[in-house]
């Protein structure tokens, strides 16, 4: 009679075993550096990194190693789950890449036809989750892959399906992942914004075209008063849709110089923000009656045109690069008012991310250097050339992550140490 108990017992024990290995290796996951997608986790550009250092040796940080191989574009990095994932053009295609952490490429896959066009090479970032890469190439190949082997679990071309053209310098978003489905936009006479199903690429909801060509945007999901709304630029309005049923909520008329309307627009408190070239910058407020909503202009700047470098806002003030206006200087702006505080040449105009409680400033000139984000002014600390091995602008957006610097300059990858260490 003990025999059965004793078994019983046994296998209990085991299991309890696996599942506290199995908790374990699930906190461990959880622990790992993540930038799963372009802008990092909420998709604001900042990022909760700490014990860094807070300024450089002479001749920058150590680098730790460099990846070759890329191919040429501004793709940004993203990391998930110890492995490291950008895009790139080789020949004729778009290939998505996927490197261990010391930089050792563990596949390429191709996504579509690469961009020959007007400043060639990949755009958009990958998005990561839950073992999955999802991508948009510059002809609107949206695919999913395997993370692991980097095998194509289905692909749709957006601008083909919802009968859109192409945009002059190529489509430019990186995807955004809202729960069960990924969320492009295609624009064009048949659908703005489109929510597919992440598993399978099927149409979930369309939202009605607006008139307008796509932008250079990437959209971001916002949560206003209880309402989910899909909030991004198409060629020459800012526009707001229900995350839920894909109903039109707003379109408001912004026209920049070219139709660059790049900028990843930003969201806080019931207020989105945006600026682009040579347009300015426009904040309005966000009103929810009766299951809808509407927007109303809050203030309206041209102390800054932000190009394609991104902004972040950081304690109530906006910092990014400004473009035609105020002689490409980096800008610091009061979110409540719209109010200039400085405008300084810094590195020069380019790109920003922030972590640790400084900026990461890197110029197309691939000069990068840390500022501490403070409206009184904007003091370099520390600054550094990136290698020359690379041509053409270094316009991918930095990355901090996991202690490292990631910037991407054309088919090449170079990641430094910015970890304090004792």
């Amino acid at each position: 009679m003990l025999k059965p108990f004793r078994r019983v017992g046994l296998d209990m024990l085991l299991m309890f075993f696996a599942c506290v290995f199995a908790a374990g290796k699930m906190v461990t996951a959880e622990q790992e550096p993540s930038w799963p997608q372009f802008h990092g986790p909420d998709r604001d550009n900042v990022s909760s990194e700490t014990g860094l250092l807070k300024q450089w040796p002479a001749g920058g940080p150590k680098l730790l190693w460099t990846a070759d191989g890329l191919g040429d574009g501004y793709s940004s990095a993203s990391v998930a789950n110890g492995t490291i994932f950008t895009a790139g053009d080789h020949g004729e295609h778009t290939t998505i890449t996927a490197m261990d952490m010391q930089g050792k490429i563990l596949w390429q896959t191709r996504n579509g036809k690469a961009w020959n066009g007007s400043y060639p090479g990949s755009r958009g970032t990958p998005t990561v989750e839950l073992g999955r890469v999802y991508h948009e190439s510059p002809h609107g190949d949206v695919t999913c892959l395997d993370a692991k082997t980097g095998k194509q679990i289905w692909t749709v071309n957006i601008l083909k399906q919802f009968g859109a053209k192409n945009i002059r310098w190529a489509l430019s978003e990186s995807l955004l992942i809202d729960g069960e489905r990924v969320v492009c936009c295609p624009g064009g006479p048949n659908a703005s914004v489109v929510a597919l199903n992440k598993k399978t690429g099927e149409i979930v909801w369309k939202c009605p075209s607006t008139g307008d060509l796509a932008g250079y945007a990437s959209p971001i999901l916002a949560e206003c008063q209880g309402m989910r709304i899909i909030i991004t630029l198409t060629s020459r309005a800012m526009i707001g849709v229900n995350a839920d049923t894909g109903q039109l909520l707003w379109r408001v008329k912004h026209v920049s110089y070219a139709d660059e309307n790049v900028l990843m627009p930003i969201y806080h408190d019931g207020h989105v923000s945006i600026s682009t070239l040579k347009a300015g910058s426009v904040k309005w407020q966000i009103a929810i009656q009766n299951g809808k909503a509407s927007v109303k202009e809050v203030w309206r700047s041209k102390a800054m045109d932000n190009h394609h470098g991104g902004v972040v806002l950081i304690d109530g003030y906006l910092y990014g690069s400004s473009c035609m206006y105020n002689k490409s200087q980096w800008i610091c702006m009061d979110w409540a008012t719209g109010e200039k505080q400085y405008a300084v040449k810094g590195v020069g105009k380019g790109a920003l991310t922030c972590a640790g409680g400084l900026l990461y400033t890197l110029s197309r000139g691939g000069r990068m250097g840390i500022v501490r984000p403070t409206p009184t002014g904007h003091k370099v600390i520390s600054s550094f050339k990136i290698p020359a091995g690379g041509k053409g602008p270094s316009w991918a957006h930095p990355v901090v992550c996991g202690g490292r610097l990631y910037i991407r300059h054309a088919g090449f990858l170079y990641v430094y140490d910015v970890q304090e260490h004792d």
